[in-house]
């Protein structure tokens, strides 16, 4: 195989689980890795975490548990933000396949923003007079800059996210729409204004996905059309059937030039969210092989995507168990807190030091946590484990529920709240993670 051909592999679905799981194979085989030791003898102490908060939050309604999904994010504190934005769109006449459309616009930029906002960082609702922080608090914010207008060209069509518009989005016009400010400090603000302005030179790039007014929610019609599609007349699902693997590639296709210069490149491909991993640098590899992919913001947009194609557009899709779980700090956070990943002396020595030197502090308190760049061989590994991890964790979890959850279904009830709720337990002043992450507000 060529490195062309290596490079597309590295950009699939698939890859991520199979580079992930050679990473988990080789350290609990040795019971460490480069940069983590790791102790299989408290994988039940997670195993019951879960399982109790599953039950707390949902009993037994097991159907009850949505996907993992930006979705959700919108309706913080008890608000359901999206239900009657949609019911107005459809009141005014907007036809479901549109509604779609405009879910997909608000969706893409809010998910591509939702990178780590830091610990000191909140945005305040003027809806609900309520304040909320991290992933809530940008999509509440993303959600009042779309319904004001701020990513749409056109001012007699706010709903609406157009290239053009993401283009001229200044860092100014993001911040304050974030409410980032000295006072306010968000982590990688200056990163993600660059980050929607790339975005919208793709959009306005690839018509072929986004169409001529350059709308991320036109990559239905893209699906829709894909000649992969097909439509079933059962039933129970009528309605176009969409293969996962149409959306995830348009999506690697469509977003690649987002992604920051300087990150993984091979046979002149940028390969976006896919970092070389030291566990797999074994005598006689090539470089291509020692690469972990992981793509978490699009694997987060995927997730997040299928929910508002499915319900709007009548679709099903094929083949999402391709997707892993992901490769974030909540997720990864919950296995270091309980004990079954722990951090070298050296390598948490060293990440101390990192810690001390760019001031981390919060609420004037001492911050030791270890920070690390996201592209170090141990925020590489810890997020490799991550993924391998929680395919491990979904048999044991179901086994002990005596039913059969998603592994989306897991992440939502599960290891992604157990992880923010630990946190918060282990770390009162901040909620923050167990290792922290030098951030430009691009990756997680």
């Amino acid at each position: 195989m060529t490195d062309t051909q290596h490079a597309k592999y590295l950009l699939s679905i698939p890859s991520v689980r199979e580079r992930a799981q050679s990473v988990f194979a080789k350290a609990t085989t040795t019971g460490h890795g480069t940069a983590f030791t790791i102790d299989m003898t408290r994988v039940p102490d997670v195993v019951d975490c879960v399982v109790r908060l599953i039950a707390r939050d949902y009993g037994t309604d097991y159907a009850a548990i949505p996907p993992h999904g930006r979705w959700q994010h919108f309706n913080v504190g008890g608000v359901d933000r999206i239900t009657p934005l949609v019911e107005a769109w459809i009141a005014a006449g907007v036809a479901n396949d549109d509604v779609a459309r405009r879910l997909l616009d608000l969706f893409v930029v809010s998910v591509l923003l939702d990178a780590g906002a830091g610990n000191k960082w909140v945005y305040h609702d003027a809806a609900s007079g309520s304040t909320y922080n991290r992933s809530e608090g940008i999509a509440v914010a993303s959600l009042a800059m779309f319904a004001n207008g701020a990513f749409s060209a056109d001012s007699t069509q706010p709903f609406q996210v157009n290239g053009n518009a993401l283009s001229a989005l200044s860092h100014e016009t993001l911040a304050k729409g974030m409410q980032a400010s000295e006072e306010n400090p968000m982590e990688g603000i200056a990163g993600r204004a660059s980050l929607m302005q790339r975005l919208g030179s793709a959009l306005t790039a690839s018509p072929e996905y986004f169409g001529e007014d350059a709308r991320p929610g036109n990559l239905l019609g893209y699906l829709l059309q894909h000649p992969t599609t097909t439509t079933t007349t059962t039933t129970t699902s009528p309605g176009p059937v969409i293969q996962l693997t149409t959306l995830w590639d348009a999506l690697m296709a469509g977003l690649a030039p987002i992604w920051p210069a300087g990150r993984t490149q091979l046979a002149g491909v940028s390969l976006g969210d896919a970092w070389p991993c030291e566990l797999l640098n074994t005598p006689g590899s090539e470089f291509w092989e020692r690469i972990t992919p992981f793509h978490k913001l699009t694997q987060w947009l995927c997730y997040s995507l299928l929910v508002p194609i499915k319900k709007y557009s009548g679709a099903t899709f094929v083949g999402e168990e391709l997707q892993t779980g992901l490769p974030e700090y909540r997720n990864g956070g919950l296995l270091v807190d309980l004990g079954v990943l722990t951090l070298k002396p050296e390598i948490l020595a060293a990440g101390l030091d990192t810690a001390r030197v760019n001031n981390a502090s919060s609420f004037g308190k001492p911050y030791e946590v270890p920070m690390y760049t996201p592209d170090s061989d141990v925020i590489v590994e810890w997020r490799a484990l991550t993924v391998g991890f929680l395919d491990h964790l979904l048999p044991l979890v179901n086994e002990k529920l005596g039913t059969q959850l998603s592994l989306a279904q897991l992440l939502e009830a599960g290891t992604w709240k157990a992880g923010r709720e630990v946190a918060a337990e282990k770390r009162p002043e901040t909620k923050g993670p167990p290792i922290d992450l030098l951030s430009d507000g691009t990756v997680f």
